[in-house]
């Protein structure tokens, strides 16, 4: 027998329905609360009229994939900015000299990956400067730019990154190539969504099997579109000085 709901009869059914349709718009109105919330943002991109990008790689596993994208940079001319994290460094100190010995900027990717939005301040501090203290024993800079962990933020990270004197940097076009959707795709994607003062993400782990085959073509594309590739450094002196 339907129990009464206001004035209407419900269903088990529809209660059932109407209970999900209340939880979504729940769901909804925290993500809405949190975005607005969070008014802290990374960098994106830059607002320019020139036809600058910045092509950035993370790195986190192996030692395949990051030598061939090394190497087809060079043999295209382009420096770009890797974001490696903080073990991976210290496991693979020839490779993170041969990118900083070929022109690259070396960012940090953080230290363990994890949501850095799950710790206290303190903690998220000392994840940046256990990968900065590796990235500095190893190449001899001082980085100061980190794309965090799965990307994720929020107040506080974007906060301790700037007490530690960092700039968080996302990405306004993600290659996919993370989730090795067919070379063509990655191509694709860069290729319409490329645009002044874009940052690219594309990545040179060994978990991107596509990257590789990948790579000559889009820098190609770009190129033909006009576009000068640079570091994130070189696109952020395009950004309105404070």
């Amino acid at each position: 027998m339907p129990k009464v709901f206001g004035f209407c009869k419900l269903s088990t059914r529809a209660r059932i329905t109407l209970i999900s349709l209340i939880a979504l718009v729940i769901m909804i109105s925290s993500v809405v609360y949190v975005q607005a919330y969070h008014s802290k943002k990374p960098i994106y991109e830059v607002q320019t009229d020139k036809k600058i990008a910045a092509l950035t790689f993370d790195i986190s596993w192996g030692n395949k994939t990051p030598l061939p994208v090394i190497e087809i940079l060079k043999d295209n001319d382009v420096h770009c900015t890797f974001f490696l994290s903080g073990p991976w460094v210290k496991e693979y100190p020839d490779v993170v000299n041969r990118i900083k010995d070929d022109g690259h900027e070396i960012g940090s990717h953080g230290y363990r990956h994890v949501n850095l939005s799950n710790y206290s301040k303190t903690e998220i501090m000392e994840e940046i400067m256990k990968a900065h203290k590796n990235i500095k024993d190893v190449a001899k800079i001082e980085a100061n730019l980190i794309r965090t962990p799965n990307g994720d933020y929020n107040d506080q990270v974007i906060d301790a990154a700037h007490e530690v004197k960092y700039e968080v940097i996302q990405w306004s076009t993600d290659s996919l190539d993370w989730m090795n959707p067919g070379t063509n795709t990655i191509i694709e994607r860069v290729s319409k969504k490329v645009h002044p003062g874009d940052i690219i993400l594309m990545h040179a782990s060994d978990t991107c099997k596509q990257t590789t085959e990948a790579l000559p073509v889009v820098i190609k594309n770009l190129k033909s579109q006009g576009y000068e590739l640079v570091t994130v450094s070189e696109l952020l002196k395009e950004l309105p000085e404070k």
